[in-house]
């Protein structure tokens, strides 16, 4: 009988299934940055025409800095969120400049809707809110961005 070493694929195969695999490489996500909506009423512009589809992008520290300069927000510290607002809108229907007039001269629930959705992407980092129903109670989910009445 002869002894020695053995070779082949039997031995190849048992010293890779003892060798720890090689873990994935991680799956990078891309951040996102600009947010869709829906309001609620919708901004109704000089010629009458209703704007209800807008985007928002996330707020820098710059955007909730420079307001506090403004004169209007330093008189009145409830025009903050108008000021900022008017910032972070990047696109509203097809108005042609997204300004803080604009945002001014909205319904208040849209403006209460724009500042909600607001705290949601920028403070929580998502535009999910956690409801109860209002029949059985039971807790779920809600998109909040992006999405239409009645969908999740």
């Amino acid at each position: 009988m002869r002894r020695g070493t053995a070779t082949g694929p039997a031995v190849a195969s048992a010293f890779a299934a003892a060798e720890p695999a090689a873990e994935p490489a991680p799956v990078r996500q891309q951040l996102r940055t600009e947010f869709t909506f829906e309001l609620p009423r919708g901004y109704v512009d000089d010629t009458g025409t209703v704007h209800r589809d807008g985007v928002m992008r996330l707020a820098t520290a710059r955007d909730e800095l420079i307001p506090l300069r403004d004169v209007r927000v330093q008189e009145n510290p409830a025009y903050l969120s108008v000021v900022l607002l008017g910032r972070v809108i990047t696109r509203l229907g097809t108005v042609a400049h997204m300004h803080d007039g604009v945002v001014e001269n909205m319904f208040a629930s849209d403006l209460a809707f724009l500042q909600d959705f607001y705290r949601q992407v920028n403070a929580e980092g998502h535009t999910r809110a956690g409801v109860s129903c209002p029949h059985c109670e039971q807790p779920f989910e809600v998109e909040l961005g992006g999405s239409r009445l009645g969908e999740s």
